[in-house]
């Protein structure tokens, strides 16, 4: 089973957006795919569930009370663990009470229960994508410990690029500290735009330190919009759409997809 994050401590940079159609592209193609929203502000829970994302339960805050209360009859995470209405889809839902479990789960050092409620059900998916906030706080890190990839976007702007260097470092010091199985498998290169030339500068200038920059760039599109108004992914929302297509093409540039 690969589990992949979805990371960058700066916000508006597209994680959801990246983790929900990326998951939806694999699961269209036949793969067994879990989206896990551990942002409060679960955008990728609404993503894919619409307006019943603020309603369903179980959802990952009671995953994470009865981590905190240890009973010796806690439910594994597949009980938590929801369909969308999206074939080969599942998602793990947020709800924004995690942001207050946040500090006790810290306090009681949980960074590893995470990896080892989603190895338990590595028979029941092929891929795990995890969805985190822009900050490198608890729910992060357990996504960086639980994953063995790990996409970083980039969203062609000045300042992603200066903090892009010292990101890459702390990824770096996570594997050695934490998980020696995680791997940067690429930048995902977003809000590309091939006729400005501040964009293709700035991927240019990647390419040359040697970062390893995905060849599948992802356009700016007002289609987003719509596929996040309709809850919809791109992939099943309109299939043909420049942007659809480029999901898939970063999707089968992935290191280990055939």
């Amino acid at each position: 089973m690969r589990r992949r994050v979805v990371f960058n401590q700066k916000g508006g940079v597209g994680k959801s957006t990246i983790t929900v159609n990326l998951a939806a592209v694999a699961a269209a193609s036949g793969r067994r795919v879990l989206v896990v929203d551990l942002d409060p502000q679960g955008n990728a829970s609404r993503y894919l569930l619409g307006e019943d994302a603020t309603t369903v339960q179980p959802g990952l805050d009671q995953y994470f009370e009865q981590v905190l209360n240890f009973s010796l009859y806690a439910k594994p995470l597949g009980a938590f663990v929801h369909a969308t209405p999206f074939p080969g889809l599942s998602l793990l839902p947020s709800h924004p009470a995690i942001a207050e479990q946040q500090g006790k789960l810290e306090a009681r050092y949980k960074i590893y229960k995470l990896r080892e409620s989603l190895v338990e059900l590595a028979d029941a998916f092929d891929e795990v994508w995890i969805d985190t906030p822009p900050a490198l706080g608890f729910f992060t890190l357990s996504a960086l410990i639980a994953a063995n990839g790990c996409l970083i976007p980039f969203d062609c702007d000045t300042f992603s690029r200066d903090a892009l260097l010292a990101l890459l470092a702390r990824v770096d010091e996570i594997r050695a500290d934490h998980n020696r199985d995680l791997d940067i498998e690429g930048i995902v290169v977003n809000q590309f735009q091939p006729r400005a030339s501040l964009p293709g500068r700035l991927v240019e200038e990647l390419k040359a330190q040697g970062l390893p920059v995905l060849p599948a760039y992802l356009s700016s599109s007002v289609k987003v919009r719509e596929s996040h108004e309709r809850a919809v992914p791109l992939i099943w929302l309109d299939a043909r759409h420049k942007l659809a297509s480029e999901f898939l093409a970063l999707y089968q540039s992935l290191p280990g997809v055939t």
